[in-house]
């Protein structure tokens, strides 16, 4: 993937810029330029390497339902759904395998009270008429044999996949290039321009102008930092430490794995092993402490990844909304719409996010999932708020 600038800004409206190089961003980009719209994206710095290259590539609505989220189970739940035309529409734009797995997530418990606990996600995920089956800890060796022997009990989620992320990005950027987005890494966005309650496009940090219909606003956990907004998205970052093992005979497990205190993700050459959440803004470090959680809580469910050779560690910032939801969709700006504050899940949210937002461009309708997400919302709280107060 080349980060090579473009010589020149763009010379005539857009007719859409997207601020944000990840998977929405690039998402957005491509099914808006695959329909004849102009389409141009501006990222801080390389494309595709923040939130969405850091992330695991889990695709698990079910194994990750919180009780009492009905909206965001629906969401997931359309997304899923989305996933596999996404993936033939995207690997025929790309010419490229974004390694799409359909083999199911393992909830597991490595003691008696973590049992407990898991026993009631399995009742609620019951409740809301979820497919899954409950396991004893023999059962789920017998699907995963180099689980430890002191995992109690389990859940197999079959609906729930995964994908390889980062293979998804670097498909996107092909496919963005095939349908003619120009895309301008390590371009700073400032401010979004807006006139009289319309969005006109957007400003640099050097102070140039680039002048569209529409702009779409997916800086992950930078969201909040654009400027020229009354009410700016109220995205913050929350900090995961990651590491990658190697292979030494083929992946150890053929399912994703998830205890109450990590997961794993078995990809084609690494198992994705995550991720610590940490308030420390945008922090970087890589800390003994974080990756010896890891470890720790990895080798509780795996013990042989003692032998495993560690690969690779890195950070991500996961983009925090007050409510754990996303903001998408047009906003009360004209011109201006939002595909930002995913969290944990913008890499399962992904299809469904994008083709939401793509909606808003078009003047189509929005789908139902995508109108509980609105910025207004946030707007409505502060209201509500400020008249207690008074």
């Amino acid at each position: 993937m080349s980060d090579a600038l473009n010589s020149s800004l763009p010379d005539s409206p857009l007719d859409v810029a997207v601020i944000g190089g990840g998977i929405m961003g690039l998402g957005i980009a491509w099914r808006a330029a695959s329909r004849g719209a102009r389409v141009a994206v501006f990222d801080a710095g390389p494309l595709a390497r923040e939130a969405s290259w850091a992330a695991g590539g889990m695709l698990a609505p079910y194994a990750e339902m919180e009780f009492d989220e009905d909206a965001l189970l629906a969401l997931g739940e359309a997304s899923q759904q989305q996933w596999p035309a996404f993936v033939e529409a995207l690997e025929a734009a790309a010419g490229q395998s974004v390694h799409y797995d359909v083999t199911g997530t393992l909830l597991v418990s490595v003691d008696r009270d973590e049992a407990e606990a898991l026993r009631r996600v399995f009742a609620y995920q019951r409740e809301r008429g979820v497919a899954v089956q409950w396991l004893s800890g023999d059962a789920c060796r017998e699907r995963e044999p180099l689980l430890s022997p002191y995992v109690h009990s389990g859940i197999h989620c079959p609906g729930d996949h995964n994908v390889d992320n980062r293979a998804v990005l670097d498909a996107l950027v092909q496919a963005c290039a095939r349908a003619g987005v120009a895309c301008y890494p390590n371009h700073p966005v400032k401010d979004v321009c807006v006139e009289a309650g319309t969005c006109s496009g957007l400003r640099l940090d050097d102070g140039r102008e680039v002048t569209a219909r529409h702009v779409v606003l997916a800086a992950g956990a930078w969201s909040g930092r654009i400027g020229g907004l009354a009410l700016r998205p109220p995205v913050r970052p929350v900090k995961g430490q990651m590491l990658a093992l190697g292979y030494l005979d083929g992946p150890p497990l053929a399912h994703v794995v998830r205890s109450t205190e990590v997961y794993l993700v078995p990809k084609r050459d690494r198992l994705v092993v995550g991720a610590t959440s940490e308030e420390r803004g945008f922090d970087r470090s890589q800390t003994a402490g974080g990756v010896y959680e890891l470890l720790r809580r990895l080798y509780d469910v795996l013990p042989v990844m003692y032998e495993l050779p560690l690969c690779e560690t890195w950070v991500g910032f996961r983009p925090g909304s007050r409510d754990n939801g996303p903001m998408l969709g047009p906003t009360d700006v004209a011109g201006l719409h939002l595909a930002t504050g995913h969290y944990r899940n913008g890499i399962q949210q992904a299809p469904a996010s994008i083709a939401g937002v793509v909606a808003g461009l078009f003047g189509d309708r929005i789908p139902d999932v995508i109108q509980p997400f609105a910025l207004a919302r946030f707007q409505r709280t502060r209201s509500a708020l400020g008249s207690h107060e008074a």
